[in-house]
């Protein structure tokens, strides 16, 4: 391994912190992991076959939705679905070519451009992240928040999430305090227990949070701020272009399923999406839009970002990090 990737791959670990127990889910995940194909020794993908890395959460809803009801058979392509139980589990499958694809986030897909890795961002999912505050504290806006421990992970998505938004209301950098916690369920108990003023949170545990007293402050759909994205190898969308185009005909029929009879899938939260009955019952469901690509000048600002917390040298040039073609003829 060089030295390069070796790096990439320590900074990447910093930055999955924050997903790497977001699968860490409630007992409602049980289900799910059976039905979903096991990825705990993926082999060499097949040329016949697209293998993507999903968690259990609102961005993999409509790929889960699409291997239950057979969407993706109805498209003529095979598509395996493995799901991880860490981010860093998934980058090890992915940078050993055990996937042509993944779920991920935009700063890990610039990470593994810098780190040698040549992936695509492909589109825009559609997942959410949040920040909330602890029960009781009577904090109701972010500007209450300046000063205040707010546990999140490091330099992490999620991490970027929270400086984005308290930037956006108005706190200055020296105020925007992280505590850091980079195990889930830990950062939701902290929050619950006011050890925490606030956290950064992905769902289902901003929702859960929600139904046990946290006030949910902000969350990335109401800003519009898209973070998840679906990337794939440069490799596989050189080889399997026709089969990934067939898997985003299927993951757009899913998606406007949800769309339009939400309720009716809200089950799914719990069968497939490792949600548990206390949070699908609370949930909103997000909207989901059709893919479409990270919009450049948000690829910009958060290069900057990586680049000042000292985690790349330079930007990224946001046409160097995408594909359109998956997403012109939907």
């Amino acid at each position: 391994m060089t030295g390069k990737k070796f790096i990439y791959i320590a900074l990447l670990v910093l930055l999955a912190a924050s997903a790497m127990t977001v699968q860490a889910q409630t007992a409602g995940s049980t289900a799910a992991t059976e039905s979903t194909k096991s990825a705990s020794n993926p082999s060499s993908v097949s040329a016949g076959t697209l293998r993507l890395g999903v968690f259990a959460d609102a961005d993999s809803l409509p790929f889960l939705l699409a291997e239950r009801d057979k969407l993706f058979a109805q498209e003529g392509v095979d598509v395996e679905l493995l799901r991880f139980q860490s981010a860093v589990e998934r980058d090890s499958a992915f940078q050993a070519g055990a996937l042509d694809g993944m779920i991920s986030d935009i700063l890990a897909a610039m990470l593994s451009v810098h780190g040698g890795f040549p992936v695509k961002i492909t589109s825009l999912t559609d997942g959410r992240y949040g920040i909330a505050a602890a029960p009781g504290s009577g904090i109701k806006s972010l500007g209450e928040l300046a000063g205040k421990p707010i546990a999140s992970s490091r330099n992490s998505v999620i991490h970027y999430m929270i400086d984005t938004l308290m930037a956006e209301a108005g706190v200055p950098e020296d105020k925007i305090l992280i505590s850091p916690v980079p195990k889930m369920p830990i950062r939701l108990e902290m929050l619950l227990g006011g050890q925490a003023s606030g956290a950064g949170l992905p769902e289902p545990f901003l929702t859960t949070a929600a139904t046990r007293g946290a006030r949910i402050l902000a969350a990335t759909d109401d800003y519009g701020m898209g973070l998840g994205v679906l990337l794939f190898s440069e490799k596989s969308l050189s080889e399997k272009l026709p089969l990934i185009e067939k898997l985003y005909r299927a993951y757009w029929k899913a998606a406007q399923k949800i769309n339009a009879t939400p309720e009716a899938y809200r089950s799914l939260l719990v069968e497939a999406a490792g949600f548990s009955k206390e949070a699908a019952a609370a949930y909103t469901f997000v909207v989901y839009q059709r893919p479409r690509l990270p919009r450049p000048e948000d690829i910009q600002v958060a290069s900057a970002w990586l680049v000042n917390k000292g985690l790349m040298p330079k930007p990224i040039a946001p046409q160097s990090l995408t594909d359109p073609r998956l997403i012109q003829g939907l």
